[in-house]
């Protein structure tokens, strides 16, 4: 029984995972402020282990408005 009920709620969280997932609820709000400030065009990657982040990266492509128009700006 406690199985079952173990089993149930692993289902229930790994499909709010997924869902979390595909409506791109995957950073915090304060995360996506800062990438909105810097106006960040790029790719984030997370590698995630046993529920803990073992690495994070970027790859940089952001843009910035100037006063004659739109550079690009790769780093």
């Amino acid at each position: 029984m406690i199985e079952v009920q173990f089993h149930e709620n692993e289902e229930r969280s790994f499909g709010e995972f997924r869902r979390k997932v595909r409506s791109a609820e995957v950073l915090s709000a304060a995360m996506q402020q800062l990438l909105q400030s810097i106006h960040f065009n790029g790719r984030l990657s997370v590698i995630v282990q046993n529920g803990q982040v073992l690495k994070s990266g970027y790859e940089e492509g952001y843009f910035r408005q100037s006063e004659t128009g739109i550079t690009a700006r790769l780093q």
